[in-house]
């Protein structure tokens, strides 16, 4: 790519983190420079928040980037990546911040990097906004070997909100370049299973989410697993559906709140899960946020959807512009969504 500076306006689209997340993804991988302005503009907390800053001081150390506005509260960043430097790295968020959201924004481009990686990220590992771990190593993980990465993820200690304080490891040892990935159909259902768990808290929590599982999905209490995690920082609890099919794993997730009822919270992530299962395309909508960076680093792929949220689309714009490829969306006769990512 050009080393001239790409300008991006981070009001557009979803409007959101995720449009940085992308934009220092890609140009960590092509040494492509930005300027973002308008960061998370329209949020009620606007500007650059302690998840997002530490994602920008993780990719400028990983790049040995030049850096302009890396503060918090910052609503604009210029980004001039140099090369990437393997080696062990630990990045503290400092709250309950995300560590997978961090991490969308540096994995994608050490899986082709030069050479192993290391990182030990400290923060949030079980967010309501966020993908929780389980999901990278069991949905997202799989996917990227498939393209031919080698990476493994280890997760040391869950971090709840408030208290945070979780850590997550991820290795890398790199590939000269990805596969491209070709995922319309997600096969016969193999397995599914619920976890729950809980940090600080009784177990009848678990005991009545597992509960709502079973009136929503018909998944018996019995087989479900409650884990009453000792080394958490802090009170937490989550609840996790794992569905397992021939060619590809979703993992559902809800969260409890201060107030919410622990029967909302098993049926909410059931009523998610039965969904996904309904409609029949193999790739759900947070997994599609997930997949086109690494599609647009391996030149091409396709995989189908049953719904095409805004994030996806904003995460594909981005794609357009840095990466070289552009992203095309097509109906099937049995209303599934085909995104394409090829060479523009």
């Amino acid at each position: 790519m050009s080393a001239e500076t790409i300008e991006i306006d981070g009001s557009q689209g979803e409007g959101g983190g995720q449009i940085l997340r992308t934009a220092l993804a890609l140009s960590m991988h092509a040494r492509q420079p930005f300027k973002m302005t308008a960061i998370r503009a329209r949020r009620d907390k606007p500007g650059l928040l302690r998840q997002h800053l530490t994602s920008v001081l993780a990719a400028a150390k990983l790049s040995g980037a030049e850096v302009v506005g890396a503060e918090l509260g910052s609503l604009e960043l210029e980004f001039r990546p140099g090369a990437l430097v393997p080696g062990d790295y630990e990045f503290s968020i400092g709250t309950a911040g995300s560590t997978t959201l961090v991490l969308q924004a540096v994995l994608p481009p050490l899986l082709v990097g030069p050479g192993r990686t290391r990182i030990k990220l400290t923060g949030g590992t079980h967010n309501s906004a966020a993908p929780p771990f389980e999901f990278l190593q069991l949905t997202l993980a799989p996917l990227l070997r498939r393209m031919g990465a080698r990476l493994e993820l280890e997760l040391v200690r869950p971090g709840f909100y408030p208290a945070g304080g979780g850590e997550l490891i991820v290795t890398v040892d790199p590939v000269p370049k990805l596969e491209p990935l070709t995922l319309l159909e997600r096969g016969a259902i193999r397995g599914q299973r619920a976890l729950v768990r809980l940090s600080n808290l009784r177990r009848y929590i678990g005991e009545i989410e597992l509960s709502a599982v079973e009136r929503v999905l018909g998944w018996p209490v019995a087989e479900g697993r409650i884990d009453l995690t000792r080394n958490a920082l802090g009170p937490g609890n989550a609840v996790l559906l794992i569905v397992e099919c021939e060619q590809v794993t979703e993992v559902f997730s809800s969260f409890g709140e201060r107030g919410l009822p622990a029967e909302k919270v098993g049926a909410r992530v059931a009523e998610e899960a039965k969904r996904w299962i309904a409609a029949g395309a193999p790739v759900g909508m947070h997994l599609a946020d997930q997949l086109v960076v690494p599609l647009a680093l391996a030149g091409g792929g396709e995989f189908a959807t049953s719904e095409v949220t805004e994030h996806a689309r904003t995460v594909a714009g981005i794609v357009t512009r840095m990466a070289g490829v552009a992203t095309r969306t097509e109906s099937r006769e049995d209303g599934r969504l085909v995104t394409r990512v090829v060479r523009s």
